[in-house]
């Protein structure tokens, strides 16, 4: 049993305080930072995820799904979250300020159709195992290496 599990069954809870009474295939995937302050609830759950090896995406760790800007519901942003803005400056990784978990990036300046991505470490273990996961380089060749 998860850790946060047992020390709510310690503290008198069931275990199961997160989960949703909502039927299952009604629910949609939600996530945060360690802390809580930041919230993330996606459109639909991701059926692949991209783990990069170029120089900020191996030191924050992600595990990256995409969609579409504005529609993942993200809450918390930007009041508990601080921007890292670098390289060619079209996209800002987002984290929470409290906790410093990386949430997301998003693009400096939206177009239609344009992508944000999701940090799937900020969810439960086992939709990432849902995923497939695919190994791009972007540290070398800019191309997936799976």
């Amino acid at each position: 049993m998860p850790t946060a599990c047992r020390l709510s069954q310690t503290l008198g809870g069931t275990g199961n305080e997160s989960e949703s009474t909502m039927p299952e295939e009604q629910q949609l995937p939600q996530g945060s930072c360690h802390c809580g302050a930041v919230r993330l609830t996606l459109p639909s759950a991701p059926e692949k995820a991209t783990k990069c090896n170029c120089s900020i995406c191996r030191r924050l760790g992600g595990l990256w799904a995409y969609y579409e800007f504005g529609t993942v519901r993200i809450e918390g942003h930007p009041e508990n979250t601080a921007e890292y803005i670098w390289g060619d400056k079209t996209l800002r990784n987002v984290r929470c300020k409290t906790c410093g978990c990386a949430t997301h990036w998003e693009p400096l300046v939206p177009e239609p159709g344009g992508k944000q991505g999701v940090n799937l470490n900020n969810f439960d273990p086992r939709l990432q195992e849902s995923v497939q996961v695919r190994r791009f380089d972007g540290a070398d060749t800019w191309k997936f290496i799976d």
